[in-house]
């Protein structure tokens, strides 16, 4: 049997609905806030001191073009396959995905310039003001509606009643196709700027348009009906159009990417088939870049993996001599020596790989601390703090770091400076429960007020917070 809402029912009820709308665009602005942590928004996240390397290579002619350089923007690698990239807060993710498919070097600079619009244009902060507006209208729009209902039962008027339904029921679309126009826009303008910081660098935007091409075929292939007003990118075919006039105008149409920096390329996405999709997928790389350098390393990688690890030495060691200065070859060695058990030749390597690294990657001295304390003593413990430190002060959220760094100091029998790296490696995993833990350990050993027991008390203070700032 159909019952009638009493008025006080009718007004608590839509007042209910505005505010679960209202969380609703809550919960998308969240998605763009940053976070202390990457570990500690639960993001898969990938390091690589190679990758890193190259891909911060990319970006930082980008970042100059786009007026980015001294605003600190991290670049953090995401194991995902799926093609993709986003900004939060001072940090861009790609995910592995897109560094697997894109072919060549330019395929990914056009992913960076297009991110980067985003950072130098404000548009999370616009897009949170957005929200805001969005989440006001909607909940105007309701409580109107509920009025509507309200009247409409008191004078029995199903017509009255049925048009404050309407208006309630169409708020909430409203503001979401509001929302999701005002993206678009944000897209096309951020489209628009990637060209211009492509062409302040001298590099081409046919990558662009090969990304974009990507999408339309895979949405093709899916026989996927897209309902223009419903997503917040413009559908590919209509970026392509957008775009395609301002790539081919450019003097720099038909640059190609440097032949050493398409060789670094092609190492990566082969380290990343190696790592994670398995032996068939580097044979698949292997067969398309036949005796290429690439196809060797890759050849040395799946053999460290899933082969001899003597076998492997020989490889990597043909690599060395082709590439002495290489300092991921230098890597691979060591990472092979600790793989059976000889810490001690895998620090001479890890060494020189330091020594070598233009990017001065902390990655590279975390490994070396960490051979250097499976020497096993305490001289070499000694060294391991130093260079675990080293790394540390370059990659201050290295989780792992401090862990290492931890059994460094116990050996020594520094056991404050021990429980505060705990802390440290709890607090940058957002286990923070127990970082708080270590830190309050950690400051009974310590003296009031030194940096180590202020560092201890800002651990102990820390409160997560995800509201919108």
């Amino acid at each position: 049997m159909l019952s009638r809402a009493r008025p006080s029912e009718a007004r608590s009820t839509l007042v209910g609905t505005a505010r679960a709308f209202a969380t609703l665009l809550l919960a998308a602005a969240v998605a763009i806030s940053g976070s202390t942590n990457a570990f500690a928004q639960g993001v898969p996240v990938v390091r690589d001191a190679e990758i890193e390397a190259l891909v911060g290579d990319y970006a930082r002619p980008i970042f100059r073009a786009a007026g980015l350089a001294n605003d600190g923007i991290d670049i953090v690698l995401v194991n995902d396959q799926s093609f993709n990239a986003f900004v939060t807060g001072r940090r861009l993710f790609i995910n592995t995905g897109a560094l697997m498919t894109a072919e060549t070097p330019n395929e990914i600079i056009g992913v960076i310039a297009h991110e980067a619009g985003h950072i130098a244009g404000g548009h999370q902060q616009k897009l949170r003001d957005q929200l805001e507006r969005a989440k006001t209208m909607a909940i105007l729009a309701t409580l109107l509606g509920a009025g509507a209902i309200v009247a409409g039962a008191t004078t029995n008027s199903r017509g009255l009643a049925g048009a404050g339904m309407g208006v309630a029921a169409g708020s909430g679309e409203m503001a979401q196709r509001s929302i999701l126009a005002y993206q678009r826009g944000e897209e096309i303008i951020a489209d628009r700027s990637a060209i211009t910081y492509l062409n302040a660098t001298g590099q081409s935007g046919m990558g662009m348009l090969k990304t974009f091409a990507r999408f339309q075929s895979a949405l093709s292939l899916a026989g996927t009906q897209v309902d223009p007003y419903r997503i917040s990118h413009p559908i590919p075919q209509e970026r392509i159009a957008n775009l395609e006039a301002l790539v081919k105008q450019s003097p720099y149409v038909g640059k190609v990417d440097p032949p050493a920096l398409q060789q670094r390329h092609d190492m990566m996405r082969i380290k990343i088939a190696a790592y994670m999709q398995g032996q068939a997928a580097v044979a698949r790389l292997m067969r398309k870049y036949p005796g290429s350098l690439a196809s060797r390393y890759g050849d040395a990688q799946v053999t460290y993996l899933y082969g001899n690890p003597g076998a492997a030495l020989v490889k990597t060691a043909a690599l060395i001599k082709e590439q002495p200065k290489n300092p991921y070859f230098q890597e691979l060695r060591g990472d092979i020596l600790m793989k059976v058990n000889k810490p001690k030749d895998a620090a001479e390597a890890y060494a020189k790989a330091v020594s070598l690294d233009p990017a001065r990657s902390g990655l590279l001295q975390v490994s070396l601390g960490q051979a250097l304390l499976a020497v096993g003593t305490p001289d070499s413990a000694k060294k391991a703090v130093t260079q675990l430190n080293n790394g540390i002060g370059r990659d201050k959220e290295n989780a792992e770091a401090y862990r290492y760094l931890a059994q460094a100091y116990g050996e020594q029998g520094d056991i404050s400076a021990a429980d505060l790296a705990t802390a440290e490696g709890h607090f940058y995993s957002g286990d923070y429960k127990n970082a708080k833990i270590f830190a309050m350990r950690a400051q009974q050993k310590l003296k009031r007020g030194e940096p180590r027991w202020l560092r201890a008390q800002d651990i102990i203070n820390y409160t997560p917070s995800n509201k919108l700032k």
